[in-house]
């Protein structure tokens, strides 16, 4: 008797990591699989469901202007439930940190089904730190059954916790698969797409490219003038340079970055890309700048380095490999390691050679080699 699953998803980050895992369950004969989006995010969600073409049997449309998480956590639960009533899956999967994880996950053990965490045991160990999404993993860890822990890392935080060994499997991190699965898209020389051929228009890539990219909730405020002035410093020091910013709709982040960055020549200040355009531009930049966790895992298999505004990481395998610097929200020492990275080229050869400890494009056919094998 066939399996049934249950793929569960709301975020734009969700949907790359999970989309590869999403195509090759369609694949297997011996799984009924369906997908249900809470669009916790909307427009950002479908343009990566477009993107991998992928269509949802199940769309609860949550998203709501100046949502909360006491509202958000609440609806999902709450429209889960038909969900689940209806497809009575045997395994449900959620991914990583999100308020769509933690309630889709408890929503799936209230229901009797196994909850699967998909990059499983990710840990600050600070609550506060990021916020909300420590606290997420730590919850969804404790709900779910199996976890696939990206690293050996992330297998040793969730022993400590007293996971049972055997339902835990390290896989690597399913976004390397949906980024081998993109570039390979984004280049393939029929593909069209406008946002790329803006860029091609926009940027000189002769130059050296500086993508940056920043949305942390913790970096709010003085830590995004600090980075600001950091950027500013870095396009004074490398006029040879190209800084390109695609700027996060948030007031918080969208006003100072404009008010501070704005009118400068070698600075690019664009809309929030798209996932295919986002890819491409990554492949042809020379430097990331960011707070995102989900770019500390892509670079390194591009061979970018990268620059990471934050003062911890949940990623510390790309710290201890090299591929990735931790430089915090202090302008000095962006500065320094900028400076280091475009003026030091064995420096940089060192780093955009190293290993990617995230894992190699096969992380959804393990996870499915493991279901199978239940």
């Amino acid at each position: 008797m066939k399996k049934t699953n249950l793929i569960v998803f709301g975020t734009r980050p969700e949907a790359i990591k999970m989309a590869p895992l999403v195509k090759k369950f369609l694949e297997q004969d011996d799984f009924i699989t369906k997908v249900c989006v809470t669009a916790q995010h909307r427009e950002m969600l479908d343009q990566v469901l477009a993107f991998f073409e992928i269509t949802p049997d199940y769309d609860l449309d949550l998203m709501r202007p100046n949502q909360n998480l006491f509202t958000l956590t609440a609806s999902i639960i709450e429209g889960m439930k038909p969900v689940l009533d209806e497809v009575q899956p045997d395994f449900v999967y959620v991914h990583g940190d999100t308020t769509t994880s933690t309630a889709a996950g408890i929503a799936a053990f209230y229901s009797g089904a196994k909850v699967c965490h998909v990059e499983a045991g990710l840990r600050t160990y600070d609550r506060q730190y990021p916020f909300p999404e420590e606290f997420n993993r730590q919850l969804t860890g404790k709900i779910a059954d199996y976890h696939f822990a990206p690293t050996q890392g992330s297998k040793n935080n969730l022993l400590k916790e007293n996971t049972p060994q055997e339902n835990i499997l390290v896989t690597g991190n399913t976004v390397i698969d949906a980024l081998l699965y993109g570039v390979d898209k984004v280049n393939a020389p029929n593909f069209m797409d406008p946002e790329i051929e803006q860029l091609k228009k926009l940027l000189d890539f002769s130059k050296k490219i500086v993508l940056v990219t920043g949305h942390r909730r913790e970096n709010h405020g003085d830590g995004l003038h600090n980075i600001c002035s950091a950027l500013k410093t870095i396009a004074s020091n490398h006029p040879d340079t190209q800084i390109v910013y695609p700027v996060h709709l948030n007031p918080n982040v969208k006003g100072p970055v404009h008010e501070l960055l704005g009118g400068i020549d070698t600075i690019f200040l664009v809309q929030p890309l798209a996932y295919a355009a986002f890819i491409w531009l990554m492949e042809k930049s020379y430097l990331i700048i960011t707070d995102s966790g989900g770019i500390q895992e892509e670079a390194p298999s591009l061979g970018k380095p990268v620059l990471v505004t934050r003062d911890t990481t949940e990623r510390p395998e790309a710290v201890t490999e090299g591929t990735v610097l931790l430089v915090g929200t202090n302008t000095s020492k962006i500065v320094e390691q900028a400076d280091r990275l475009l003026g030091d080229s064995t420096l940089y050869d060192t780093m955009s050679t190293l290993h990617n400890p995230y894992g190699d494009g096969a992380a959804s056919e393990k996870i499915i080699n493991y279901i199978k094998a239940l």
